[in-house]
């Protein structure tokens, strides 16, 4: 199903953009810098709920890092 609020139809700028990961993280790294914003550390998980540690756990079996 085709998103009511986008458009693939030619003419239009935002039709078929791109994003390019890497060159975005340089921007949001640089914009980070720019502004001074501190580096946040990650939630340290102390407040999950079991089904979301239940979910965590599988990743990790599956030799995924979350």
């Amino acid at each position: 199903m085709a998103s009511t609020t986008s458009s693939s139809e030619p003419g239009i700028p935002e039709a078929g953009l791109v994003i390019d990961m890497a060159d975005l993280a340089t921007r949001l790294a640089a914009r980070r810098a720019e502004l001074s914003l501190p580096d946040l550390p990650r939630n340290t998980g102390t407040r999950r709920t079991p089904s979301k540690r239940a979910l965590l756990k599988a990743i990790e079996e599956l030799s995924g890092k979350w």
